[in-house]
């Protein structure tokens, strides 16, 4: 990939892809993906590049009105219904988004007081809390977890369900999968991942625990909330040894899920970064080292003007965008449970292909076997391009 990338390039650099070693959590490197690193330069690449560029990171491309990194040039109309949403739709929404925020922050402090945080292996949450408190949490963070996408637009939220005699015969087309007729709950559930939108959906529907990155439980008013998700929280950047601990971690909550109703489930984003939607990369096999029967979600968002995906383009831009569309589209695939063959529960790798594969065919979406370290490439290629205008 690097080579390829130096024959776009006017000139000698050359990018490093970090290194995706260690398979067992999603997204480990804590570095920008929408910036350039110090240890990364960005290319030259000559403006005729970029359709070739856009070929080969097809999965990381943005195709909807505002172009590229979301600087396109803007039709005149476009630009009118921009301004007219800034200084009427954004206001309410963002103050509204920051009234949902704070109310469920105040409920989750409240349903915490005198309980004491589990803490396990560098953990702290309340996943493990039962009762009233518990209810409590859950149900108001599925309210107002829709409440806040309602907020942004998303109004309606289309959600099929696949015939479960259509998808045996697929899977039986393989003859590594042999799926169990005996209904059982699923200790996690795979979704592909598009924006961090999804996020909420998960939240709104099943109110599942995360994988999140380390810092995100000392952020204001989202630290608390994380914690009562009971996400898994991992530092990206941190030693190997660290990262089998926290694949521990997660495969005990999804082996906990599977097993007791209670407990709540993991959602895990196997691709471990973020697409155009019309994409599956390649999973990583931590979310399949449990053996545990998954659940498989595909999202797809339609769109006419901006793509909610967020895949070339800054989180703050993103944002702003997403407040100023009128109405916004998500679209929900959920598949039947997926029980692992024998030889899928002994060998992880063919378990997440199998998975991926049936998520690519039931919900239209083109295998793709670039990832994250090509993102990399990709932004800074980009940016390099840019900054040459």
């Amino acid at each position: 990939m690097e080579s390829e990338l130096k024959d776009l390039t006017s000139t000698n650099q050359t990018l490093e892809p970090v290194d995706e070693s260690h398979e067992e959590v999603p997204g480990k490197d804590d570095r920008p993906l929408l910036k350039s690193d110090s240890s990364v330069s960005s290319p030259t690449i000559s403006a005729e590049s970029l359709e070739e560029l856009d070929k080969k990171f097809a999965a990381f491309v943005r195709k909807d009105v505002y172009g590229t990194l979301g600087r396109g040039e803007l039709p005149l109309l476009e630009k009118f219904l921009l301004g007219f949403a800034l200084v009427t739709l954004v206001p309410i929404r963002l103050v509204l988004g920051i009234v949902i925020l704070v109310l469920y922050y105040l409920i989750c402090r409240f349903c915490t007081l005198f309980s004491v945080p589990n803490r396990d292996d560098e953990q702290e949450d309340y996943a493990h809390m039962v009762g009233w408190r518990r209810a409590v949490i859950v149900q108001c963070g599925r309210f107002l977890s829709r409440a806040l996408l309602f907020t942004l637009g998303f109004y309606w939220i289309n959600e099929s369900y696949r015939n479960p005699l259509a998808v045996d015969k697929l899977a039986s087309e393989n003859e590594c999968n042999e799926q169990s007729e005996q209904p059982e709950r699923p200790g996690a559930i795979i979704s592909n991942h598009v924006s961090y939108l999804d996020i909420l959906y998960h939240m709104s529907s099943s109110f599942p625990s995360f994988v999140a990155k380390r810092s995100v439980a000392k952020l204001p008013l989202v630290g608390l909330i994380s914690k009562c998700l009971g996400c898994v929280y991992v530092q990206r950047e941190s030693k190997s040894s660290d990262f089998k601990g926290v694949s521990g971690v997660v495969t005990d909550r999804v082996q906990k899920a599977h097993q007791n109703k209670f407990a709540p489930m993991m959602m895990l984003f196997p691709e471990g970064t973020t697409t155009n939607g019309d994409f599956l990369l390649p999973f990583k096999t931590g979310a399949f080292l449990s053996k545990a029967p998954v659940l498989p979600v595909i999202l797809r968002y339609p769109y006419k003007r901006l793509s909610p995906a967020w895949d070339s383009i800054s989180g703050v831009r993103h944002v702003i965008l997403l407040l100023c569309q009128f109405v916004n589209h998500i679209e929900v695939t959920r598949l039947p449970v997926y029980h692992p063959s024998e030889q899928e529960k002994e060998d992880p790798k063919l378990y997440a292909n199998n998975v991926r594969k049936l998520m690519a065919s039931e919900g239209n979406l083109i295998l793709s076997d670039i990832g994250l370290p090509e993102k990399r490439i990709y932004h800074a290629a980009l940016h390099g391009l840019f900054c040459q205008r």
